[in-house]
Protein backbone atom coordinates (compact mmCIF):
# COMPACT_ATOMS: atom_id res chain seq x y z
CA UNK A 1 0.00 0.00 0.00
CA UNK A 2 1.37 3.34 -0.57
CA UNK A 3 -0.08 6.98 -0.26
CA UNK A 4 -1.07 9.79 -2.43
CA UNK A 5 1.08 11.11 -5.23
CA UNK A 6 0.41 14.98 -5.99
CA UNK A 7 2.28 17.85 -7.92
CA UNK A 8 1.19 21.04 -8.43
CA UNK A 9 2.53 23.07 -11.03
CA UNK A 10 2.88 27.62 -11.61
CA UNK A 11 4.56 29.06 -14.54
CA UNK A 12 4.74 32.87 -14.66
CA UNK A 13 5.77 34.77 -17.28
CA UNK A 14 5.87 38.86 -18.10
CA UNK A 15 2.95 39.36 -20.43
CA UNK A 16 4.53 41.87 -22.43
CA UNK A 17 1.98 44.78 -20.95
CA UNK A 18 3.35 45.63 -18.03
CA UNK A 19 1.56 42.55 -16.26
CA UNK A 20 2.15 38.54 -15.81
CA UNK A 21 0.63 35.56 -17.33
CA UNK A 22 0.16 32.44 -16.14
CA UNK A 23 0.51 30.06 -18.92
CA UNK A 24 1.11 27.21 -16.48
CA UNK A 25 -1.20 26.32 -13.45
CA UNK A 26 -2.06 22.78 -13.16
CA UNK A 27 -3.37 21.73 -10.11
CA UNK A 28 -3.05 17.93 -8.77
CA UNK A 29 -5.42 15.55 -6.80
CA UNK A 30 -5.35 17.43 -2.96
CA UNK A 31 -3.24 20.42 -4.42
CA UNK A 32 -5.75 23.59 -5.94
CA UNK A 33 -4.14 26.24 -7.48
CA UNK A 34 -6.25 29.04 -8.26
CA UNK A 35 -5.50 32.11 -9.40
CA UNK A 36 -6.73 35.71 -7.67
CA UNK A 37 -6.91 38.77 -8.79
CA UNK A 38 -3.99 40.69 -9.97
CA UNK A 39 -2.45 43.95 -8.64
CA UNK A 40 -0.20 46.07 -11.27
CA UNK A 41 2.53 43.66 -12.28
CA UNK A 42 1.77 40.75 -10.15
CA UNK A 43 -0.47 37.58 -10.63
CA UNK A 44 -1.16 35.86 -7.39
CA UNK A 45 -2.31 32.23 -6.92
CA UNK A 46 -4.10 30.48 -3.85
CA UNK A 47 -2.94 27.09 -2.99
CA UNK A 48 -6.30 24.70 -1.67
CA UNK A 49 -6.23 21.96 -0.33
CA UNK A 50 -8.75 19.55 -1.46
CA UNK A 51 -8.23 17.02 1.07
CA UNK A 52 -6.53 16.46 4.26
CA UNK A 53 -2.95 15.68 4.65
CA UNK A 54 -0.30 15.29 3.90
CA UNK A 55 -1.04 11.84 5.71
CA UNK A 56 1.57 8.65 6.20
CA UNK A 57 3.41 7.91 3.24
CA UNK A 58 2.06 10.66 1.05
CA UNK A 59 4.27 12.57 -1.60
CA UNK A 60 3.21 15.71 -2.20
CA UNK A 61 4.99 18.59 -4.60
CA UNK A 62 4.47 22.06 -5.72
CA UNK A 63 6.82 23.30 -8.60
CA UNK A 64 7.02 27.24 -9.39
CA UNK A 65 8.58 29.22 -11.52
CA UNK A 66 8.71 32.74 -12.34
CA UNK A 67 10.13 34.34 -15.98
CA UNK A 68 12.32 36.99 -16.10
CA UNK A 69 10.26 40.43 -15.60
CA UNK A 70 7.16 38.66 -14.09
CA UNK A 71 6.34 39.09 -10.57
CA UNK A 72 4.70 36.02 -8.68
CA UNK A 73 2.86 36.17 -5.01
CA UNK A 74 2.06 32.45 -3.70
CA UNK A 75 -0.28 32.00 -0.40
CA UNK A 76 -2.49 29.21 0.60
CA UNK A 77 -6.03 29.48 1.79
CA UNK A 78 -5.37 27.38 5.44
CA UNK A 79 -3.00 26.08 7.12
CA UNK A 80 -1.20 22.53 6.28
CA UNK A 81 -1.81 19.74 8.64
CA UNK A 82 0.24 16.99 9.00
CA UNK A 83 -1.23 14.04 9.87
CA UNK A 84 -0.84 9.98 10.91
CA UNK A 85 -2.32 7.80 8.43
CA UNK A 86 -2.88 3.96 8.14
CA UNK A 87 0.32 3.94 6.57
CA UNK A 88 3.94 3.91 8.70
CA UNK A 89 5.56 5.65 6.33
CA UNK A 90 7.20 9.12 6.92
CA UNK A 91 5.29 11.81 4.09
CA UNK A 92 7.00 14.27 1.97
CA UNK A 93 6.09 17.35 0.81
CA UNK A 94 8.62 18.95 -1.94
CA UNK A 95 8.60 22.75 -2.69
CA UNK A 96 10.62 23.77 -5.88
CA UNK A 97 10.91 27.43 -6.73
CA UNK A 98 12.86 28.63 -10.07
CA UNK A 99 13.23 32.41 -10.30
CA UNK A 100 14.96 33.35 -14.09
CA UNK A 101 16.72 36.79 -14.64
CA UNK A 102 15.01 39.68 -13.21
CA UNK A 103 12.08 37.94 -11.66
CA UNK A 104 10.14 38.27 -8.18
CA UNK A 105 8.83 35.35 -5.97
CA UNK A 106 6.66 35.97 -2.69
CA UNK A 107 6.37 32.51 -1.30
CA UNK A 108 3.84 33.05 1.34
CA UNK A 109 2.08 29.62 2.58
CA UNK A 110 0.03 29.47 6.03
CA UNK A 111 1.95 28.19 8.67
CA UNK A 112 2.47 23.88 8.56
CA UNK A 113 1.27 22.40 11.76
CA UNK A 114 2.73 19.14 12.65
CA UNK A 115 -0.11 17.05 14.63
CA UNK A 116 0.66 14.19 17.13
CA UNK A 117 1.81 10.92 15.58
CA UNK A 118 2.54 12.24 11.95
CA UNK A 119 5.97 12.37 10.42
CA UNK A 120 6.59 14.86 7.61
CA UNK A 121 9.85 16.02 5.84
CA UNK A 122 9.23 19.02 4.05
CA UNK A 123 12.01 20.49 1.42
CA UNK A 124 12.27 23.70 0.05
CA UNK A 125 14.88 24.50 -3.04
CA UNK A 126 14.76 27.47 -4.12
CA UNK A 127 17.41 28.61 -7.29
CA UNK A 128 17.53 32.01 -8.33
CA UNK A 129 19.83 33.88 -11.28
CA UNK A 130 21.85 36.68 -9.67
CA UNK A 131 19.14 39.52 -10.83
CA UNK A 132 16.09 37.54 -9.26
CA UNK A 133 14.18 38.64 -6.27
CA UNK A 134 12.52 36.36 -3.70
CA UNK A 135 10.75 36.74 -0.52
CA UNK A 136 10.27 33.01 1.04
CA UNK A 137 8.27 32.66 4.77
CA UNK A 138 8.21 29.11 6.25
CA UNK A 139 6.32 28.62 9.74
CA UNK A 140 5.80 25.77 11.43
CA UNK A 141 3.04 24.97 14.63
CA UNK A 142 4.72 21.83 16.38
CA UNK A 143 1.06 19.96 17.94
CA UNK A 144 -2.41 21.46 17.83
CA UNK A 145 -3.80 22.96 20.99
CA UNK A 146 -2.45 20.60 23.64
CA UNK A 147 -0.69 18.23 22.00
CA UNK A 148 2.60 16.77 21.79
CA UNK A 149 3.80 17.03 17.84
CA UNK A 150 4.72 14.84 15.68
CA UNK A 151 8.00 14.59 14.18
CA UNK A 152 8.83 17.23 11.88
CA UNK A 153 11.85 17.51 9.66
CA UNK A 154 12.50 20.66 7.65
CA UNK A 155 15.08 21.83 5.33
CA UNK A 156 15.50 24.67 3.07
CA UNK A 157 18.10 25.42 -0.02
CA UNK A 158 18.32 28.31 -1.38
CA UNK A 159 21.26 28.90 -4.55
CA UNK A 160 21.88 32.22 -6.11
CA UNK A 161 23.51 32.68 -9.48
CA UNK A 162 24.46 28.85 -9.30
CA UNK A 163 25.99 29.49 -5.53
CA UNK A 164 24.36 27.72 -2.29
CA UNK A 165 23.53 30.83 0.20
CA UNK A 166 21.95 29.08 2.48
CA UNK A 167 21.33 25.25 3.24
CA UNK A 168 19.37 24.93 7.13
CA UNK A 169 17.81 21.56 8.11
CA UNK A 170 15.83 21.26 11.40
CA UNK A 171 14.25 18.56 13.34
CA UNK A 172 11.63 18.36 15.85
CA UNK A 173 9.41 16.15 17.74
CA UNK A 174 9.97 11.91 18.49
CA UNK A 175 12.65 11.10 17.20
CA UNK A 176 14.71 13.91 16.12
CA UNK A 177 17.57 14.64 17.99
CA UNK A 178 18.55 15.45 21.04
CA UNK A 179 18.41 19.04 22.29
CA UNK A 180 15.80 20.45 19.70
CA UNK A 181 13.27 21.25 22.93
CA UNK A 182 16.34 22.73 24.41
CA UNK A 183 17.53 26.29 25.64
CA UNK A 184 20.22 26.04 22.60
CA UNK A 185 17.19 25.33 20.14
CA UNK A 186 13.68 26.16 20.28
CA UNK A 187 13.59 26.61 24.40
CA UNK A 188 10.17 25.11 24.89
CA UNK A 189 7.83 27.07 21.76
CA UNK A 190 5.98 25.40 19.75
CA UNK A 191 6.13 28.08 16.55
CA UNK A 192 9.20 28.44 14.63
CA UNK A 193 9.89 30.25 11.36
CA UNK A 194 12.26 31.18 8.68
CA UNK A 195 12.06 34.27 6.38
CA UNK A 196 14.43 34.20 3.49
CA UNK A 197 15.04 37.66 1.19
CA UNK A 198 16.89 37.71 -1.49
CA UNK A 199 17.45 40.46 -3.91
CA UNK A 200 20.50 42.79 -5.42
CA UNK A 201 20.47 45.17 -3.23
CA UNK A 202 21.80 42.83 -0.67
CA UNK A 203 24.87 42.83 -2.40
CA UNK A 204 25.06 46.45 -2.35
CA UNK A 205 24.26 46.97 1.49
CA UNK A 206 24.44 43.79 3.19
CA UNK A 207 22.05 43.34 6.73
CA UNK A 208 24.13 43.65 9.83
CA UNK A 209 23.62 40.57 12.16
CA UNK A 210 20.80 41.87 14.91
CA UNK A 211 18.25 40.58 17.46
CA UNK A 212 14.92 41.65 16.35
CA UNK A 213 13.27 40.95 19.31
CA UNK A 214 13.39 38.50 22.23
CA UNK A 215 13.29 35.19 20.25
CA UNK A 216 14.45 36.61 16.76
CA UNK A 217 17.61 37.45 15.03
CA UNK A 218 18.41 38.54 11.42
CA UNK A 219 21.92 37.42 9.99
CA UNK A 220 23.40 38.28 6.69
CA UNK A 221 24.10 34.98 3.90
CA UNK A 222 26.88 34.46 1.54
CA UNK A 223 25.47 36.29 -1.30
CA UNK A 224 22.59 38.94 -1.60
CA UNK A 225 20.76 37.78 0.57
CA UNK A 226 19.17 37.88 4.69
CA UNK A 227 17.80 34.99 7.08
CA UNK A 228 15.12 36.10 9.84
CA UNK A 229 15.14 33.19 12.53
CA UNK A 230 12.26 33.38 14.89
CA UNK A 231 10.96 31.18 17.86
CA UNK A 232 7.33 32.14 19.04
CA UNK A 233 4.37 30.95 21.68
CA UNK A 234 2.33 30.52 19.13
CA UNK A 235 1.83 31.05 15.64
CA UNK A 236 0.08 34.50 16.10
CA UNK A 237 2.90 35.93 17.66
CA UNK A 238 5.20 34.73 15.70
CA UNK A 239 3.61 35.63 12.06
CA UNK A 240 3.72 39.17 14.19
CA UNK A 241 7.54 39.11 13.96
CA UNK A 242 7.98 37.99 10.42
CA UNK A 243 5.62 40.58 9.58
CA UNK A 244 7.70 42.94 11.64
CA UNK A 245 10.89 41.88 9.30
CA UNK A 246 9.64 41.59 6.52
CA UNK A 247 8.22 45.20 6.14
CA UNK A 248 11.41 46.67 7.53
CA UNK A 249 13.99 44.76 5.15
CA UNK A 250 12.03 44.68 1.94
CA UNK A 251 12.39 47.98 -0.51
CA UNK A 252 9.44 47.26 -1.64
Amino acid sequence: MSGVRAVARIGATADGRGGTALPVLESDGPLALRRTRSTGQEARVVLVGAMSGPLGGDRFAVEAEVGNGARLTVCSAAATLALPGQIKDAAHYDVRLRVVGEGELNWLPEPLISARGSDLYVTTRADLDAGARLVLREEQILGRVGEEPGRLTSRIVVRVGGRTVLDQELACGPGAHGGWDGPAVLAGHRAVGQLVLVGPEFADKPVSAQVLGEHATLVPLAGPAALVTAVAPDGLRLRRVLDRASAALDPR
